[in-house]
């Protein structure tokens, strides 16, 4: 490994912004003629492979990107009119309520976004920061999965705005625009309690995202309060799929003491929570507050209680407080939390209220039978009977 001598940067330091390493320092850095470096950071052929360790190595000790737009920059004041956006995954419908607000706020600006999904992998995150950086966006909004992102400090102090957005800032000291998650999820678990359940599941997602640990933390807390050990309700953490919240849930009432309630601490495994209740007859029998909203939740039968974000504020904070810093570089950093709410629609309520009652028909219920009473098989009808009045009359049978 080739000894270098990283070149003085006093002067730099003074004015609190560090220049962004160019060619030519790499070229100073380690010996040779910028054609050379040229060489190198194009993949081109001609130069020995000793000599492209040595231009590598300059490159890193600089942490030396390639500028993919400097033709269009020097003719734009330095601007690309970007933004880098990493989210944890764009198809999420959180995530894509963040996105598009970014996207209004940048768009009245003439600034496009450019999005990217981490799928909850570290080295991805820091694979698309990269290639943004690489573009020369004018700021990084980022809903990080890595535990540190201290290696983002080079951006940082290069003058490029970095907002963390859904989940703090660990390892770096700039803005973060998140909910009050543990607020959210002590007010779900404490809407259960008040319902009479004290034997309440916690389904929770990644324990390494932020989000997630802070959504425990006030299931916990509620606990707590209600005089309710922690070690004595079931929990399933580390579940980030629906087909792994259906399965949690299956074992989970299957079991041999199922829970009266359960608190689902993400969108998506709401979603699978309900499939399970569902496929095993219990979304009457069974309590559900879940974390976030989700269409259709107010349409479902019992319409679903949740704790309800607002990703489209969260999303255009944090986009205006890039701009701020591009204005206003020497602001101070801060955490803006946006507050939840409680949106009870039915299904945390007590089982009582939640078991329709014998004799009342529910618009579209095929039986009405009491929580409990086991289930008469349905029989193919004769020919005769089928269409709309051979259904009725084939519903009416099995209810009663």
């Amino acid at each position: 490994m080739t000894t270098l001598s990283r070149p003085d940067t006093t002067a730099e330091s003074r004015v609190g912004v560090r220049r962004r390493a160019t060619m030519r320092d790499v070229a100073a850095l380690a010996g040779v003629g910028i054609k050379t470096v040229s060489r190198v950071v194009n993949g081109e052929s001609g130069v020995s492979p000793a000599m492209v360790e040595r231009v590598n190595d300059a490159a890193r000790a600089l942490n030396y990107r390639p500028d993919l737009n400097a033709g269009n920059l020097r003719r734009s004041e330095r601007r690309s009119q970007s933004l880098g956006l990493v989210l944890s995954s764009v198809d999420n419908p959180f995530a894509a309520a963040i996105h598009r607000a970014i996207e209004d706020v940048a768009g009245e600006r003439g600034v496009a976004v450019l999005a990217g999904s981490t799928d909850e992998e570290p080295d991805r995150e820091r694979a698309l920061v990269a290639a943004l950086a690489a573009r020369r966006v004018d700021g990084l909004i980022i809903s990080a999965i890595t535990p540190d992102q201290g290696y983002l400090r080079w951006e940082h102090e290069s003058g490029t705005p970095v907002v963390m957005v859904d989940r703090r800032a660990t390892g770096l000291d700039v803005d973060s625009v998140v909910a009050d998650n543990a607020a959210g999820a002590e007010r779900a678990t404490r809407h259960l309690v008040e319902h009479g359940h004290r034997r309440i599941a916690y389904l929770g997602d990644l324990a390494r995202i932020d989000t997630a640990r802070e959504r425990h933390r006030g299931f916990v807390q509620a606990l707590a309060d209600a005089g309710i050990p922690a070690a004595s309700v079931p929990a399933a953490d580390d579940v980030h799929s629906e087909e792994a919240a259906e399965a949690a849930v299956h074992a989970l009432l299957t079991g041999p003491e199922p829970p009266t309630a359960l608190f689902t601490s993400q969108n998506l495994i709401t979603i699978g929570a309900i499939r399970a209740l569902r496929a095993l007859g219990l979304q009457h029998r069974v309590a559900l507050v879940g974390f976030d909203d989700f269409q259709l939740a107010d349409l479902l039968e019992p319409r679903v209680t949740v704790i309800a974000q607002d990703p489209a504020r969260i999303g255009a904070l944090a986009a205006h407080r890039v701009f701020e810093r591009l204005a206003h570089r020497d602001l101070p950093p801060e955490t803006v939390v946006v507050p939840t709410r409680l949106v009870a629609r039915g299904s945390g309520d007590d089982p009582a209220r939640l078991t329709p009652t014998r004799g009342r028909r529910r618009r579209g219920a095929v039986s009405t039978r009491t929580a409990g009473a086991p289930r008469r098989p349905l029989r193919r009808p004769p020919r005769g009977e089928r269409g709309l009045h051979g259904l009725r009359r084939l519903a009416r049978s099995a209810a009663g």
